[in-house]
């Protein structure tokens, strides 16, 4: 099973783009200080706003420090926030969802009601709002604010997945013969929740990444100096005529990331649970059409 999941993901092209990506940005975020070219905050007034050159090969912001080198350590701060946003969210929505779906009656009513009372409260407004009271400006704050909300929609998936894992035979066997809750919970309900949570976490990636971008772009972010790629981009608005280059490349920093982890999921999906490849290539063969329309 695991090979073959393997040979599927490493077989399809575009999860094979999205995984250079995402090796490119660990690469990055854990050999910045080799790769650098100058110290992020090593800044030089006489190369203020330099374009691209030998000693600067993505050109010098506003401060006159290397563009390079900032984005390679921001590579850091957005790995950082995915991998622990995400680390987080998925282990208390799967706890919570696990529950909820297992044992259902009031514990799930009212896990649902949490559930749905976050829900009804979007998760970057809410995320703003907390870093907008926390008067103090940080990646840690950055992250708890987006863990705040993160965790429901792993919640909503496990106890879905949940529901149908828990009516099985090999369930009702261990019932049977006197399995409790929890052991089944951990040996045979668990297993069967890694493969949709492996997939929701590389799309959940993403958003933090995207997520952490946004806050920072809007100064809500990680504090001032610090080589952020959506601080960047804000620092680099007003000089859009003048200085590209400041917006550009950080720009392109995160598309291609933001890309990569959702090449990447589209992948792991796929190979994960091939019905929904097949779904997808059914549809597109019956009404062609509509899918250019979805594009």
């Amino acid at each position: 099973m695991v090979h073959s999941s393997m040979r599927a993901l490493l077989g399809n092209r575009v999860s094979q783009a999205g995984l250079l990506g995402v090796l490119g940005l660990v690469v990055a975020a854990a050999f910045a200080p080799q790769l650098a070219r100058q110290d992020p905050q090593d800044c030089r007034l006489a190369a203020e706003l330099a374009t691209m050159s030998r000693a600067y090969w993505l050109g010098a912001d506003a401060d006159g420090c290397d563009i390079y080198s900032r984005i390679l350590y921001g590579a850091r701060i957005s790995l950082k926030v995915g991998v622990i946003v995400v680390g987080v969210s998925a282990s208390l929505g799967t706890l919570i969802g696990m529950l909820a779906g297992y044992f259902g009656g009031a514990l799930d009513r009212g896990l649902m009601f949490v559930l749905e009372c976050f829900q009804a409260f979007p998760g970057i407004l809410l995320a703003i709002t907390i870093t907008a009271i926390i008067p103090t400006r940080s990646v840690d704050v950055v992250i708890f604010a987006l863990c705040v909300s993160g965790w429901v929609s792993y919640a909503r998936l496990v106890r879905g997945q949940t529901l149908e894992v828990r009516e099985a035979e090999y369930v009702t066997a261990a019932r049977a013969i006197g399995m409790g809750p929890g052991r089944i919970m951990r040996r045979e309900v668990l297993p069967n929740l890694i493969s949709p949570v492996v997939v929701q976490a590389t799309f959940g990636l993403a958003s933090a990444i995207l997520a952490e971008a946004g806050l920072s772009f809007l100064g809500l972010g990680a504090a001032p100096g610090t080589p952020s790629w959506g601080a960047m981009l804000n620092e680099g608005r007003q000089y859009m005529l003048v200085a590209p280059h400041l917006s550009v490349f950080p720009g392109v920093a995160i598309m291609l990331v933001v890309l990569s982890f959702n090449f990447l999921g589209d992948g792991l999906r796929d190979a994960l649970d091939p019905r929904t490849s097949s779904h997808r290539r059914t549809r597109h063969q019956q009404n062609p059409e509509e899918s250019v329309l979805q594009v």
